[in-house]
């Protein structure tokens, strides 16, 4: 929702420049959520959210919605260039009915837990939302938490009763994976990744405890799966680049979505990688993150710039496959003002898919390509790239080693 005049409350704290005001929007989406929402209802299941907090016994949910229209589609999002007010309108209305389960309880019985747990298997893998009859413990009322790593979701209730209102199809090569209970959790994912399906489908798998070798099966809180997907996946790609004699040579990327840009420069070196997360919007100062890994990985979470490193690196180290081609990658992402509400981070990865898909410009030399990163950032978002170079290891580690031919 756009405001015509300045919030006497808020002065601009939390959209900056008046352009956006997040607290209208969600006075918006909370009354008709109130007026809509009901106790009982036959709807239509897209995934389940499995919570973190109280690990290891944590809150599952059914997220449903009664007349489900891409209310959980990040990647179709992405390609029709849905804004940030049509994405937080369709979460506002996918109610979270939840229940408590320990994270072993995938491994009791035949290896599905309970009734629900049951459920929310066949949900997650299913091809497309499943019908699906709920009874909440009350009326659901409205509440939207923005979490920078998880897309959100609307009113969390306490689940009464569930039941599936269908058989769910479920794709047959998942159901042969998911029944190989010999498959380690990690060859399962990059199996059905090489056969096509996205990361956002195999999160869903593993977060409700499909994957993996049978007695060490266990549910996966959201957030920390989606940056285990990108990991996991990511370290098979670093894995086959390496292989490539081939270096790319001086390229530089750029392109963005929803308020996040990325400028992303490869230079013609073993594969190395370095994210920089700058915030440039509004009146506040620029401020910014970074992590970085050398040729050899890192041994340690990404804790600057948490899943955002991962998805960026995913969606970098897919076009060094495709072009075949090893490389050191510096990744500078602005996020402005624009990006009024934080959605997710599958919100980096397609950015950065965006930027990548851009047609970019090659250099003779670093230095020109440098001298052209400082120029469009300066001219871009008004800031100087100077302080992210000077602290850059990436950088330092490109202009100190010594290579074969120096001897």
């Amino acid at each position: 929702m756009r405001a015509n005049l300045d919030c006497l409350r808020c002065k601009g704290r939390f959209c900056n420049n008046g352009k956006y005001c997040p607290v209208l929007h969600k006075i918006t989406s909370q009354r008709r959520v109130n007026l809509e929402a009901k106790q009982d209802y036959f709807g239509e299941s897209p995934n389940v959210f499995v919570g973190r907090f109280g690990y290891p016994n944590i809150n599952v949910g059914f997220l449903s919605v009664e007349q489900y229209k891409h209310h959980d589609e990040p990647l179709l999002w992405s390609r029709e260039n849905y804004n940030i007010d049509k994405i937080i309108d369709l979460r506002t209305t996918l109610i979270n009915s939840s229940f408590k389960a320990p994270v072993t309880s995938v491994r009791v019985a035949d290896g599905l837990g309970n009734r629900y747990l049951s459920m929310g298997q066949e949900i997650a893998m299913a091809r497309k939302p499943v019908d699906i009859e709920v009874s909440l413990n009350k009326k659901p009322k409205f509440t939207l938490s923005f979490m920078q790593d998880v897309t959100p979701h609307g009113p969390r209730v306490k689940l009464k009763n569930a039941s599936l209102a269908e058989n769910p199809s479920i794709p047959t090569k998942v159901d042969k994976v998911v029944s190989d209970s010999d498959l380690k959790a990690g060859e399962a994912i990059l199996t059905l990744y090489q056969k096509g399906f996205d990361e956002h489908y195999l999160t869903k798998l593993l977060s409700v405890g499909t994957l993996g070798v049978k007695m060490e099966r266990k549910l996966v809180p959201t957030r920390w799966s989606i940056t285990a997907v990108d990991d996991t996946v990511g370290k098979r790609l670093i894995a086959q680049i390496k292989q490539c004699e081939n270096k790319t040579n001086y390229l530089a990327f750029f392109g963005g979505h929803l308020g996040n840009y990325y400028l992303v420069l490869f230079f013609p070196e073993v594969w190395s990688y370095e994210l920089f997360e700058t915030y440039v919007g509004g009146k506040m100062p620029a401020r910014f993150g970074t992590d970085y890994e050398s040729y050899e990985g890192r041994k340690s979470y990404a804790e600057d710039t948490a899943g955002g490193y991962y998805a960026a690196r995913l969606a970098v180290l897919e076009k060094l496959a495709e072009l075949k081609r090893q490389g050191s990658c510096l990744c500078l992402r602005f996020v402005t003002d624009e990006y009024w509400a934080p959605l997710g981070v599958w919100v980096v990865r397609e950015a950065t898919r965006k930027a990548m898909q851009a047609k970019p410009i090659e250099f003779g030399s670093k230095e020109l390509m440098m001298t052209y990163a400082r120029q469009l950032v300066r001219k871009k978002f008004g800031y100087n790239l100077e302080e992210l170079f000077r602290v850059s290891k990436l950088l330092h580690e490109i202009g100190t080693q010594k290579k074969l031919g120096n001897y």
